[in-house]
């Protein structure tokens, strides 16, 4: 990596204070409309603050009593106060308790029979009681169960399988059987494989040419073809390439210019490309693809959970990627 001048530096101090500033914006109508994010932007948050060594900078107790009170009776955790269960809600609750080292502060004998009871016959996951299935919900369900060491509760095997009829001929991977090539599935897809031991089904070479054609002229990477780039799939796409072990197979300067280049250097944050509105949800994909790409002074992200390595690395679970 060449030396990234003063101009073009993570302007970390700054994205603490945003982070540390999102709960105090109730006078904001994106603060109403987004509370059904509550719980995914806080988990967003804490691991951009803890990948820039920053953890402390939210109230732990306040963090854990609240997250504690959005689990329902049947062991699904809702977006907010008064918001159904879902599992990706769930997940993000686990996530934070076990960086918190809190785990035991729920209930997680219940969130195993939550998220048990979602799987269809065919190895599939439904998000909620409404039954939507999508290959995002089976990586979430593998990484729910695994971070609590809970895999036995599902049909893993029969979840493979399932994602594997949503490979397509590019070696992508869609939301569904039948759906087209998507870098945000495919991480999902991968990193599933990955925790279920199941690499080997993937095509390598054929799907890392795919993901390292979303890099565009400008460094940035998009979801598909002849989208514009995104911060966000620094992640999805870095973040699955790194699985395989093939970052190699993209500029990674240009990529680093990029994601500087769409920080807000006022009040902090990262936006979805240079020029737009920050939010915390880029803010973090920004923070984890810099980690990954190697970024001076930042924590290691675990390419499969997006959680920093150290959070992973003490819950003892393998390293099934190349990275």
């Amino acid at each position: 990596m060449t030396e990234i001048n003063s101009t073009d530096e993570l302007l970390i101090p700054l994205h603490v204070k945003y982070i540390q500033s999102l709960d105090t914006r109730k006078d904001d109508l994106e603060y109403w409309l987004t509370e059904h994010l509550r719980l995914n932007g806080l988990y967003w948050g804490l691991t951009a603050l803890d990948l820039m060594n920053h953890i402390d900078a939210l109230p732990r107790e306040k963090v854990i009593n609240y997250v504690q009170s959005l689990q329902h009776a049947n062991g699904g955790f809702g977006g907010d106060n008064h918001h159904d269960p879902h599992i990706t809600h769930t997940l993000s609750a686990v996530q934070i308790m076990v960086t918190l080292d809190a785990l035991d502060a729920i209930n997680v004998d219940k969130v195993v029979e939550y998220i048990q009871n979602l799987q269809n016959e065919d190895g599939s996951f439904r998000g909620d009681e409404w039954g939507e299935v999508d290959t995002r919900f089976a990586y979430i369900a593998l990484n729910c169960l695994s971070l609590v060491k809970r895999l036995d509760a599902i049909e893993v095997d029969k979840t493979v399988e399932w994602i594997l009829q949503c490979k397509n001929y590019d070696g992508g991977f869609g939301s569904q059987p039948g759906a087209e090539s998507h870098a945000g599935q495919i991480f999902c897809c991968v990193a599933a494989l990955a925790i279920a031991d199941a690499l080997h089904h993937v095509d390598r070479d054929l799907l890392s040419w795919w993901l390292c054609e979303r890099q565009l002229k400008n460094g940035g990477l998009n979801g598909r073809p002849q989208k514009l780039e995104d911060v966000c799939y620094s992640w999805w796409v870095l973040s699955a390439l790194s699985i395989l072990g093939n970052t190699h197979w993209i500029d990674k300067e240009k990529l680093f210019k990029f994601i500087l280049s769409a920080q807000d250097p006022e009040h902090g944050g990262i936006s979805d490309r240079p020029g737009d509105m920050v939010d915390v949800f880029h803010t973090l994909f920004g923070i984890a693809g810099l980690s990954l790409l190697g970024y001076p002074g930042l924590k290691q992200v675990d390419p499969v959970y997006c959680m920093p390595k150290y959070v992973i690395s003490g819950l003892g679970l393998p390293q099934r990627y190349q990275q």
